[in-house]
Formats: C-alpha cells, sequence, structure tokens
C-alpha cells in the first residue's frame, strides 16, 4: 500500500447557511466515511482546519506573512491515507462527503513521497 493525501478544497463559506442540524449531519457523515477508512485499514489520520491561519512566502529570510485565504477557495482539511495506487485513492476521494453536502467542492489527491531517489533520505514514518 501506498501513502496519499486527500487535500480537501472548498470555498471557505461553503457552509455557512448550514442549518446546526445540517452540520450535525455533514459531520456525521464525515466520521461514518473515516470509520469505513479506518475498518478497511486505509486511514493514517483526518483532520479539519480551522478557517483562520498565515501564509508563509519569499526566500532568503525575508519572508512575508498574509491571510491564508486570499482567495475565495481554501484547503479546509485532510486526509492521510492508505491507497493500492492513485486510482483506489481517487475512488476513496470520491466517497468524500464534501461532495454530498457541497456543490463547491474540489479534493486534490497526491502521493506521498517517502524516500528521496537521488539520495536515499527516507522521510519519518507515521507514529
Amino acid at each position: 500500500m501506498k501513502e496519499f493525501m486527500l487535500l480537501i478544497r472548498n470555498d471557505s463559506d461553503s457552509k455557512s447557511a448550514f442549518s446546526p442540524e445540517q452540520h450535525h449531519e455533514f459531520v456525521s457523515q464525515c466520521g461514518v466515511y473515516i470509520n469505513q477508512l479506518i475498518k478497511e485499514g486505509k486511514m493514517i489520520s483526518a483532520q479539519p482546519l480551522v478557517r483562520e491561519g498565515v501564509l508563509l512566502s519569499g526566500s532568503n529570510g525575508k519572508l512575508e506573512e498574509s491571510p491564508y485565504n486570499e482567495g475565495k477557495e481554501v484547503i479546509v482539511g485532510y486526509y492521510h491515507i492508505l491507497a493500492n495506487d492513485i486510482d483506489d485513492a481517487i475512488e476513496i476521494a470520491k466517497g468524500n462527503p464534501e461532495f454530498t453536502y457541497s456543490t463547491t467542492a474540489r479534493v486534490e489527491v497526491r502521493p506521498v513521497k517517502t524516500k528521496e531517489v537521488s539520495t536515499g533520505f527516507e522521510y519519518p514514518k507515521h507514529a
């Protein structure tokens, strides 16, 4: 199995009009999704991200800070999963509840690099 990151992107206010009941239903469905991945042995970790933060940019000691959400779309959470290959990871991503509860959701499916080929350096494994 290989590691993949599913970066969940959505409009920063995609669920702002949700009633408390709708929000509870959405979070419950995320729990069902996560528990299914755990049962299948495919979950490493998953977390939503708070809608505040800072974006650092620059180089050579000249770093600038700006609001993380300059655009309308932000990364709202992530899933660190195990999958057989990119196609399997894509299928897992398709089941994300974000697609059921929002018309603006996008999921970025990315393989995780665990070793540098040129140097042989292995990145630390998850705990």
